[in-house]
């Protein structure tokens, strides 16, 4: 089974900045890896999806221009720099990875795995 480990989360203030890591298993090739969050009371969205070997990148309107996803290949590693937090970003924060081909990136059910989540405050 696909282990993803999500790290990095924590409280700030608004303004201020989080980075994320997820750390995947060796010898995976997803189509797309991802980051969907979960916010107290709300179903889940859409924040970063990263697909392909050209790493073309999909964004959330709410994020684009604050977040930034990333992946280190060699590392099995993906990563969300975000920036100039707001309080509406508040919410457990989800590693994801589509193993085969991905039709909808930013569609949280086309995800096969799924990390444990870590939790983004933001006062």
């Amino acid at each position: 089974d696909v282990q993803l480990v999500e790290s990095g989360g924590g409280s700030v203030q608004a303004g201020g900045s989080l980075s994320l890591s997820c750390a995947a298993p060796s010898g995976f090739r997803p189509d797309c890896m991802g980051w969907f969050r979960q916010a107290l009371r709300k179903e889940r969205e859409k924040v970063a999806v990263v697909c392909g070997i050209g790493g073309t990148t999909y964004y959330a309107d709410s994020v684009k221009g604050r977040f930034t996803i990333s992946q280190d290949n060699a590392k099995n590693t993906l990563y969300l720099q975000m920036n100039s937090l707001k309080p509406e970003d508040t919410a457990m924060y989800y590693c994801a990875e589509k193993i085969g081909r991905c039709f909808c990136p930013l569609c949280s059910d086309e995800y096969n795995y799924w990390g444990q989540g870590t939790q983004v405050t933001v006062s």
